[in-house]
């Protein structure tokens, strides 16, 4: 017999009927309609509780003390990039800023970013309105660049 989309069937056990619950004590899934006894699961709605929820006692995030701070929500997140790349990336006396590097994909976000001294240089650059580690920047004025 030749296959075609018109006599394509799912292999046989591979396709199982929905179970129909709640329809008479004959059918064998009435009466509780296959929810057990009485109890928080039984009843309607999802019966579902809150991660961390232990039954009423008091949750171990809960019984745990706090102490001290954290400065998480306040974190200023820093995009890197290191001078090798952009020796790689950009031609000799290129001005480099926070959009020519958002530009050329290498940072997400053009608020925080941050070179850094990660190989070498042997172009000068003109680098404005970012962060510059230390070795960067000596880099940088080293190979006849400038840094603003």
């Amino acid at each position: 017999m030749k296959i075609g989309l018109n006599n394509l069937k799912p292999a046989v056990g591979a396709k199982h009927r929905k179970k129909i619950v709640g329809r008479g004590v004959g059918s064998g899934h009435g009466r509780t309609a296959t929810r057990g006894c009485k109890g928080q699961k039984a009843r309607s709605g999802d019966g579902a509780k809150k991660i961390g929820f232990e039954g009423g006692q008091m949750p171990l995030y809960r019984r745990i003390p706090k102490r001290g701070f954290n400065n998480g929500a306040f974190r200023k997140e820093y995009d890197i990039v290191n001078i090798g790349v952009l020796n790689n990336q950009f031609a000799t006396n290129a001005e480099i800023t926070p959009s020519s590097l958002k530009d050329k994909g290498l940072v997400s976000q053009i608020k925080f970013i941050k070179i850094l001294g990660g190989g070498q240089t042997d172009k000068s650059f003109s680098v404005k309105g970012m962060f510059l580690s230390k070795s960067a920047r000596e880099k940088i004025k080293a190979a006849g660049g400038k840094v603003e």
